[in-house]
């Protein structure tokens, strides 16, 4: 039987299509390929994803202050 797609799987789609190039356009950014060359993030072996969860935290904390 097949499922009909409820409007929060749509609205989970659309998430994770919004998240996707904001993942990608994060990590195009200078700050963050400047916060990587910084912390050596790189040779860590992170995901992309964790990455920029990493950045985004730090960042968030940063301005917290």
């Amino acid at each position: 039987m097949a499922q009909i797609p409820t409007s929060s799987d749509r609205q989970f789609t659309h998430d994770s299509e919004i998240w996707h190039s904001l993942k990608y356009a994060i990590a195009a950014s200078s700050g963050f390929q400047r916060w990587q060359l910084e912390r050596d993030i790189q040779s860590q072996g992170l995901r992309l994803e964790q990455q920029v969860q990493r950045y985004l935290r730090e960042t968030l904390e940063t301005l917290a202050y």
